[in-house]
């Protein structure tokens, strides 16, 4: 069984329009929301064995800000560029990479590839992940590389207009 959580970046700044897409930071309500969601996250599911990241600094702020209150060692983030600005289908090979050492992973990343590779290995409508939104997932196989489309069933949704205790 494996189980992969898709957590998308938190609220980021727009008022900067000299800032590159790439090194947008996060606003006041995104440096709000990540901690909550941490904190939400670890008691929803299991700390992850392997985290893997956008390193666009938007996503950074965020899984930093995620695993500091879920209690993951920022330090063990594994950074990898195909997750910015990515595809479903890009996202799709960066999970059938994933060593089967590892069975519960957190990805942080962006919209729309994160809403769409959902959708994709669900099966199910799943719409827009809002900002700092997670998504997790179960796989009945032995391997990343065995998920593939209709392959995942969704554990839970949640995300920071959800009251508290509410999952979806």
């Amino acid at each position: 069984m494996k189980q992969l959580v898709l957590i998308r970046h938190a609220k980021s700044e727009w008022a900067n329009v000299v800032v590159k897409d790439f090194d947008r930071t996060l606003n006041t309500r995104g440096f709000s929301d990540a901690p909550k969601m941490g904190l939400r996250l670890k008691d929803l599911t299991s700390l992850p064995q392997l985290v893997i990241s956008s390193p666009a600094e938007r996503a950074k702020l965020t899984a930093q800000l995620v695993l500091e209150q879920a209690g993951f060692d920022f330090d063990q983030v594994q950074w990898e560029e195909e997750v910015y600005e990515a595809s479903a289908r890009i996202l799709l090979q960066v999970v059938n990479t994933i060593p089967d050492e590892y069975d519960t992973v957190w990805m942080f990343g962006h919209n729309p590839g994160f809403s769409y590779l959902a959708e994709y290995l669900t099966g199910a409508e799943v719409g827009n992940i809002p900002t700092c939104g997670a998504y997790a997932m179960t796989f009945d196989v032995a391997s990343w590389s065995m998920i593939s489309q209709n392959s995942g069933s969704k554990k839970f949704y949640v995300y920071p207009k959800l009251e508290e205790g509410q999952v979806d």
